[in-house]
């Protein structure tokens, strides 16, 4: 075959694979990948700024309820096993980790829940008002980390689906794309309702 005639046929062909890799789901794939991480960042985001509040929170209260070390120390150690699970941007391809992030994330949740019933037993500490200013970060960060959540499940969910229809399936295997682990609970629709930071305000 003359080279002219090779490039005759090889031409329609590089012309051809745009078309074809497009049709594939490749392209989407590699948006969808990108919204899932970016989501992902965004909870780590608004995961971090909770435990940044923790220490100042602890110091608070412990100093209007000394006697409460038990509930302090519990809230300590959850922060201490949420920094000592490496979450990066690699978690979301390791479902064993990303298994240990929420546990870790939700013993959190579950000690910090335990405190907010001690301190219904402090008025004095309710009216502190550096109290209540850290009261009202802790609560926007609670509703953030809900809608974060929220958008990571989407996108992790919308992902997974577009990898898991043909014939996208089989471009996600040839390129090695798998499925994302996502957040799971009891009830998903309590993941719509951001959980409750009461600490008592005189309305």
């Amino acid at each position: 075959m003359s080279r002219l005639s090779l490039k005759r046929v090889l031409i329609p062909f590089l012309l051809l694979i745009p078309m074809l890799v497009s049709g594939c789901g490749y392209n989407a794939m590699q948006g969808g990948d990108e919204t899932v991480k970016a989501s992902w960042a965004e909870v780590l985001n608004q995961y971090k700024r909770r435990a940044d509040l923790i220490p100042n929170l602890v110091k608070t209260v412990e100093g209007f309820a000394q006697q409460e070390r038990d509930v302090l120390i519990q809230v300590t150690e959850a922060r201490a096993r949420v920094g000592s699970v490496q979450a990066t941007p690699e978690t979301l391809n390791d479902p064993a980790t990303f298994q240990k992030f929420q546990d870790a994330q939700g013993q959190l949740s579950g000690a910090l829940s335990r405190l907010m019933v001690v301190v219904e037993k402090y008025p004095e500490l309710k009216s502190d008002q550096n109290f209540r200013d850290l009261q009202a970060q802790l609560e926007g960060t609670e509703n953030r980390i809900t809608v974060a959540r929220n958008r990571f499940i989407e996108s992790t969910k919308e992902y997974n689906t577009l990898i898991r229809t043909f014939p996208n399936n089989l471009t996600a295997m040839l390129f090695k794309y798998e499925i994302k682990p996502s957040f799971t609970v009891e009830n998903e629709a309590e993941i719509s309702k951001p959980p409750e930071v009461n600490f008592g305000k005189q309305g």
